[in-house]
């Protein structure tokens, strides 16, 4: 497919070589399991590989961030109906993209395990209401407010190994009655290494291989994969659609809303009707908006 390789967001492969999921996972998992440790500490954040992310995403974000994702995000935002002064607490927040996009007047709190990440994220943010931390997501983190009207966790929550922990933590900095925005690659159809696209040239239809889905994945990622061992590695933690809903349940939230956005990219020649009529049907985000009740 022309552009499918633009299609995830991520440095991930769909190649299968050198891995083998049993390796990495836990094929008894329910919603209520997590993550044994991976070995090496620390590993999870993308500090290794700072300088190609900043580079992909820019000032205003990656083309997936600046069409689909931000926009999606605002309207998820505004569109909650809470009465709560605004102040937005961004977990995982890079180089503070969405932190540009919002309104000026709005509090902002943006929280990264990355020291490099929140150096640019500073660099590129003169916004005197906005704030940055350095600090894991998924443990306590250094802010005394307790009273955010929102709070978001943009394609992120995937990278955490324990993602329950930040939604915890998310609740813990809200009002009730705040709302919680996740975005995430689709844990459904783009899971990295056991999603491919596939073709039926028999039928004329392009469709979505699915090699894995109810197990815990921990999915080692080359940044580079050209350099082979060399390549700074980042991790895909993989858990399907019901652990998340757990865990906003046990966070405390109650799930409003869960959305899929499709990839708004265009295939042109020969096989571009399956392709684009495959792009359609199958999202390449999901977003969910959950509301903090306890």
């Amino acid at each position: 497919m022309k552009n499918n390789k633009n299609d995830k967001y991520s440095p991930a492969s769909n190649s299968k070589s050198n891995y083998n999921p049993n390796l990495n996972s836990n094929s008894n998992s329910n919603s209520n399991s997590t993550p044994k440790s991976i070995s090496t500490s620390n590993s999870t954040s993308w500090e290794s590989v700072e300088k190609w992310y900043r580079g992909s995403v820019g000032s205003e974000g990656h083309y997936y961030h600046q069409n689909i994702v931000i926009p999606g995000v605002l309207r998820l935002l505004s569109s909650s109906k809470n009465s709560l002064p605004p102040a937005l607490l961004d977990l995982a927040c890079g180089p503070g993209v969405l932190a540009r996009h919002i309104p000026i007047n709005i509090d902002y709190v943006g929280v990264d395990i990355s020291p490099s990440l929140i150096k640019s994220a500073k660099a590129e943010d003169k916004n005197l209401k906005h704030q940055y931390v350095v600090a894991d997501a998924t443990k306590a983190i250094p802010v005394t407010k307790r009273d955010f009207s929102h709070a978001a966790i943009i394609l992120a929550i995937q990278n955490m190994e324990n993602p329950k922990e930040a939604l915890v933590n998310a609740a813990k900095h809200m009002s009730i009655g705040g709302h919680l925005v996740i975005v995430m690659n689709h844990p459904c159809f783009r899971i990295p290494r056991q999603s491919s696209w596939k073709n039926d040239e028999e039928q004329k239809v392009q469709f979505r291989r699915i090699d894995c889905y109810s197990s815990m994945l921990h999915i080692p990622i080359q940044a580079h994969p050209s350099k082979g061992e060399q390549s700074a590695t980042t991790w895909s933690f993989h858990h399907p659609l019901a652990s998340y809903s757990q865990w906003l349940f046990d966070a405390g939230f109650a799930i409003e809303i869960i959305e899929e956005w499709h990839s708004d990219k265009v295939s042109t020649g020969r096989a571009a009707k399956m392709e684009n009529k495959a792009r359609n049907e199958f999202p390449l985000f999901m977003a969910i908006r959950a509301i903090k009740i306890s």
